[in-house]
């Protein structure tokens, strides 16, 4: 006959874990001392929490547990902070300590060079914050982050080591990137004569070379052109002018203005806390200036190094950093009337890089631009990343990482007109999608993918920063940036801050990957002002076995009310091998606005396919005038010096049709289940 459950004896499992199903047999006690017991529990954790209301984060504070026992207090969070982090973030601390530590010059920039580092080598204390209340109702609080004095206080990813945060494969900023194969490789290396002029022989067939890769205005075509090479000032290829030019290590030294240097101080991503302008606000009697505090405590973010802050961010931080303190110079433009010719910045890149090939690394360089729009004027500003042929000098290929910072002020009622164009890294190898079976058929020696894994611009890094504040009333930006290039890894992150009323944004983007890239597309839109307005447009095409991602963010602050927000990504896949992650978000916290949203992913339209091909074109042409369009919207937009017409193969539509060609897919689908599908 079983035994009652009140008599049953708990058993003990192999883990030394009681399996039981009440609880151990004991000596029996008084009905007043069990009674006794239970009120002097109540009353110690009616105190308990009635001191955690009054003083949640008090050092010295007792905290009791259900026993009554006092638990200890944790002062000391470094063991847990070290204890979190994994092998590739211990990779990654010291791939960036390197690059910082790299051999070479790092005060170029003066005091700008001094604060930053200054700000990367200060480690982020972690304190307790004090619970913030808004108002008399005492719960109203940011995101309700009260912490237990016994649990451990962890900093936000990427801030264990540096005082800003670096890369990390877990934080959200860098999830669908390839950090791991990023750190893998070396790139400690700088260019020879950093900080210096660069000459450059054979003049003339460097532009002829240049023109042939449409990265080339005349004289006569722009206001001024500022050229770079490996990051240094080549002043034989420019034409420099009192409002476009050149600053070097001695201009910081003879001082520049107040204004100049508080704009190269900011830093994205919040780091800067400060805003660049005022920021007006009908219930407040005065101006918003600080960005932790917009929207009030129960919607704000709070400080940049928080985990609520970090979440949101782009992580260019800590790069925007390591590029002020290893820039050699910046490129400087102001514009102060309505010239309508552009402005064209050229960054070009050797296969060397700028080293000697001694070292077996890499070689980092980072290109510094400034531009300030100021109130009134007109700006068209060119940048453009290409490569140009050093095979003269016979040096070996050297794998590169660009890491440029373009910061961009718009004043009141200006009007700038921005272009990029990162076309970096050569082409990429066709046809890598198809099989090894389809590649024997083909009788090929090696495969498309064995070719592309040996390709030496496949260990090359491109990182852009852009970081846009229209600083003045009715201020307007409209940008192009299209990512084309043949690195392994593409990163572009743009982030535009409207400050002040009636400023206007336009982001078109488009990003083209193919091969075996890693590319990535950020784009963060922050409405402050009070009817602000926003357009983006975001077109992707991926094919071979590539990697894209896109993320668009777009903030509305409660400050921010009329605003007026669209954003919508499209993405072509080209092949069943390639993949996209597209992620377009809406944060509102203002409720008189319109915003829209929204992503499409699809292949080639065969019923599109079908029809051109019933109007007599072959397959491949239907394929290649499918692809232009829905290229082309985004490149009209592009400062029509640069563009070009469809029949100049060095303009950049005439590019955009190679690069396309390169990448159409080959063969027919096949309809399986009432759907296309590769064959």
């Amino acid at each position: 006959m079983p035994q009652p459950l009140s008599l049953r004896q708990p058993s003990t499992s192999s883990l030394g874990v009681s399996v039981g199903l009440g609880p151990e047999d004991g000596p029996a006690s008084t009905k007043e001392e069990t009674e006794d017991a239970a009120e002097a529990t109540k009353i110690a954790w009616r105190k308990k929490r009635a001191y955690d209301k009054e003083n949640p984060y008090d050092p010295n504070r007792i905290v009791l547990n259900e026993d009554g026992e006092i638990l200890p207090h944790i002062t000391d969070h470094d063991p847990y902070r070290i204890e979190r982090m994994t092998n590739s973030d211990r990779d990654a601390d010291a791939w960036f300590a390197k690059l910082l530590e790299s051999p070479g010059g790092d005060s170029f920039l003066g005091s700008i060079s001094a604060g930053h580092k200054e700000r990367l080598l200060s480690k982020v204390e972690l304190v307790d914050e004090p619970v913030l209340t808004y108002g008399e109702d005492e719960e109203w609080t940011p995101y309700v982050s009260r912490r237990l004095p016994t649990s451990p206080l962890y900093p936000a990813y990427g801030l264990e080591t540096f005082g800003l945060p670096v890369l990390r494969r877990g934080a959200e900023a860098w999830r669908q990137f390839d950090v791991n194969g990023l750190t893998a490789m070396d790139y400690s290396t700088q260019p020879e004569g950093i900080g210096s002029d660069v000459e450059i022989s054979g003049e003339e067939g460097v532009i002829a070379s240049l023109k042939e890769k449409g990265a080339w205005l005349d004289d006569d075509q722009c206001t001024a052109r500022l050229v770079y090479v490996n990051g240094r000032f080549c002043p034989g290829l420019s034409k420099e002018t009192d409002e476009a030019k050149n600053l070097d290590s001695s201009d910081f030294e003879a001082g520049l203005p107040e204004k100049t240097l508080e704009y190269l101080a900011r830093l994205p991503d919040g780091f800067t806390d400060k805003l660049a302008a005022e920021v007006p606000e009908e219930s407040k009697d005065e101006p918003l200036t600080s960005l932790e505090k917009l929207s009030g405590p129960d919607h704000c973010v709070g400080k940049a190094t928080s985990q609520y802050a970090i979440n949101n961010q782009q992580g260019t931080a800590a790069f925007a950093a390591l590029n002020s303190i290893k820039a050699g110079c910046v490129a400087y433009v102001e514009s102060n009337d309505d010239d309508k010719k552009p402005v064209l910045i050229l960054n070009c890149q050797t296969p060397s890089g700028g080293s000697s090939g001694s070292g077996d690394g890499g070689v980092a360089f980072h290109p510094r631009t400034l531009a300030v729009a100021n109130d009134n004027s007109i700006l068209s500003l060119i940048q453009m990343c290409v490569d140009l042929d050093d095979s003269s000098e016979e040096k070996s290929a050297c794998a590169t990482l660009v890491n440029g910072y373009t910061q961009i002020f718009v004043g009141a009622d200006a009007n700038v007109t921005h272009s990029f164009l990162e076309e970096t890294g050569g082409t990429v190898t066709s046809r890598v999608e198809i099989s090894d079976d389809e590649a024997a058929a083909d009788d090929m020696d090696q495969t498309p993918r064995q070719i592309e894994a040996q390709r030496p611009a496949l260990r090359n890094t491109n990182f852009q920063a852009i970081d846009v504040h229209i600083t003045g009333d009715n201020g307007a930006y409209d940008s192009s940036i299209m990512e084309m290039g043949g690195c392994g890894r593409s990163r572009i992150a743009i982030s535009t801050s409207l400050l002040r009323p009636g400023a206007f944004a336009s982001i078109n983007g488009f990003s083209l990957s193919g091969g075996a890239q890693r590319t990535d597309m950020r784009t963060s839109i922050h409405h402050m002002a009070q009817g602000t307005t926003s357009r983006q447009e975001q077109r992707n095409m991926v094919g071979g076995r590539s990697t894209a991602s896109f993320r668009g963010r777009i903030r509305v602050e409660q400050s921010a009310q009329q605003t007026d927000s669209e954003q919508l990504s499209r993405t072509i896949l080209l092949s069943d091998h390639a993949r996209i992650m597209a992620t377009p978000s809406l944060e509102i916290i203002a409720d008189d606005v319109q915003c829209t949203h929204g992503a499409t992913i699809s292949d080639l339209s065969e019923e599109e396919l079908f029809y051109l091909r019933s109007r007599g074109l072959d397959r491949t042409t239907s394929r290649n005038l499918l692809m232009y369009a829905f290229v082309e919207e985004i490149g009209s937009s592009v400062d029509e010096t640069i563009a070009g017409d469809f029949e100049d193969k060095n303009g950049l539509r005439g590019r955009i049709i190679q690069r396309l060609e390169n990448l159409v897919p080959e063969g027919d689908k096949e309809l399986v289940g009432g759907e296309f599908q590769s064959s």
